[in-house]
């Protein structure tokens, strides 16, 4: 086993088939930025979302949020199911009618003969 001293691990304390002799460079910064991206990546980042100011709610929109507000975690995630239940079928109904669009060629362009 591997003696700590001071919190500190010796090498030569190591077994022999744990150590390894691979040089780590920073060639892809990708993969090992360094450092000083941390500390600078967060003050030049754009802001994500937007300035609550310049947002055009309505008094409906924000009757929702406060609504919203109000609801506990699990009730959100079932408001958020409900959503994407309705996305879905949205989007069964869409593919439905564009197959019958297909299907009468209401969607073809018209070329006068």
């Amino acid at each position: 086993m591997a003696s700590a001293e001071g919190g500190n691990f010796q090498a030569q304390d190591m077994e022999p088939s744990l150590l390894s002799l691979e040089k780590l460079d920073r060639s892809s910064p990708d993969l090992w930025p360094e450092q000083r991206v941390y500390e600078f990546a967060p003050v030049m980042s754009p802001q994500l979302s937007p300035d609550p100011q310049n947002l055009d709610l309505e008094e409906p929109d924000y009757n929702l949020l406060y609504q919203f507000r109000l609801l506990t975690a699990l009730e959100i995630i079932e408001e958020v199911k409900k959503l994407q239940n309705v996305a879905y079928q949205l989007g069964l109904e869409e593919a439905k009618e564009m197959t019958r669009g297909k299907y009468l060629h209401i969607l073809n362009n018209r070329k006068e003969k």
